[in-house]
Parts: structure tokens; sequence; C-alpha cells
């Protein structure tokens, strides 16, 4: 099992990546108000299983990494907290002109609650952004431990660790998919309020990377 440590950066990151508008979030979004709550909210559980799929397969990929490659293993742990500060980086430099975007829900066209679930899991599956995240997210978080760690240990940790990420998401979308046009409306108008939330999750997830290695918490 991962770390208590590793289990809350990894359950902050989430958070502070769910927390400010993304396409996951306007993608429930449209749902909710194109349609209806409940389809927001069966958008909101494929989202999720499609993460949690990814988990999975990266959790797999990634224990042969370091299985087999101890100087990849430990390049992908520095590049995994360059990537964290540059995540943090991006939301910081965009938080003002992101603030100042209108969100507009598009027109969807209605399906059954059992289709919204599937396509909500294939857009997250399909989305390389999303696959890059988890392989770039998840080894810094690993504790490989003496020379003796076994395999299952680090694939543990990875699908333990892998599954907080869509499962940190799951309040935000809920709250999107139960409140809908109220909460568009409300957005649009703290923009002031976005910005902060954005300045927020930047520094934490640059915060994040550098405690992994300055051990400053």
């Amino acid at each position: 099992m991962p770390s208590l440590d590793a289990m809350i950066a990894v359950a902050l990151a989430g958070l502070a990546l769910s927390a400010t508008p993304g396409p996951s979030m306007l993608y429930v979004l449209s749902r909710t108000v194109g349609q209806s709550r409940a389809a927001g909210l069966a958008s909101a559980l494929g989202l999720c299983l499609g993460g949690i799929v990814l988990a999975i397969a990266t959790a797999l990929g990634l224990a042969a990494v370091f299985e087999k490659s101890d100087w990849l293993e430990v390049a992908l742990r520095y590049i995994g907290s360059a990537y964290l500060i540059w995540l943090g980086a991006d939301m910081i430099r965009g938080a003002k002109a992101g603030a100042q975007v209108t969100l507009d829900v598009e027109k969807v066209q209605h399906k059954s609650l059992s289709s919204i679930v599937w396509q909500g899991a294939f857009v997250e599956l399909l989305n390389p952004k999303t696959v890059l995240f988890f392989a770039l997210f998840l080894p810094p978080f690993i504790n490989v431990g003496d020379t003796q760690a076994v395999e299952t240990s680090v694939t543990m940790q990875l699908l333990v660790l892998g599954a907080l990420v869509p499962l940190t998401a799951i309040p935000s979308d809920l709250v999107v998919a139960y409140m809908g046009g109220t909460i568009t409306k409300a957005m649009n108008r703290e923009r002031e309020m976005r910005e902060h939330l954005a300045w927020a999750g930047g520094l934490i997830l640059i915060g994040i990377a550098l405690n992994l290695h300055l051990h400053i918490l």
C-alpha cells in the first residue's frame, strides 16, 4: 500500500485539478443543462469509470518499468515532478485569462443514461492528455523501497494512487451535475473567485512537487 503522505498528496493534487473548470467539468455541465440532472450524474459516473480503467492500465504498465529499469524509474520521478510544476505554473499563468472566459454550455443530443455512461468512459479513455497525465503524475509518489521490493507492492501503490485521481474528481462533478445552470451563472459572475482558485490549485501542485524532493512537510 502507498504511504498516507502519498495518498494525501495525490488527493490534494486531484482536488486542485478538478476544482477549476476544464473539459470534463464542461462535459458534465453540458449533459446536465442540455438534458437532465440524471444525465449529468451519468456522465460523471462514466468519466470516473474511464479514469479508473486508465489508472489500472497505467499501473500495470508502469509496474513493469519500475521492475526492469532502475534508471528509468528515477528519470520518471524527476520528469513527473517537473510535470507537476509545469501544470501548476500553467494554471497560475492562465488564471486571469481563464477567469475572464464566459462558460458556455453546448447543446447535446439526448441519449439514454447507459449510453451517456459509456460515452463518458470513452471520452476519458481516448483523451491523450489524460493518458499522459497518469503516466507522468504517478511515478513520483511511488516508494520502491529496498532492492528486495516485489513488483506486486509497486503495482498496488500505483493502483491505489491512480484510483484516487478520478475519485477526487467526483465531488466537483456531482456539484456541477446537481446544480447545473446555477453553477454556470455563479462561475461567470464570480470571476475573481475563479482566478483565486486557479492560483491556489497551481500553488498546491508546485508545492507538492517540491515537497517530494525537499521533504518540507
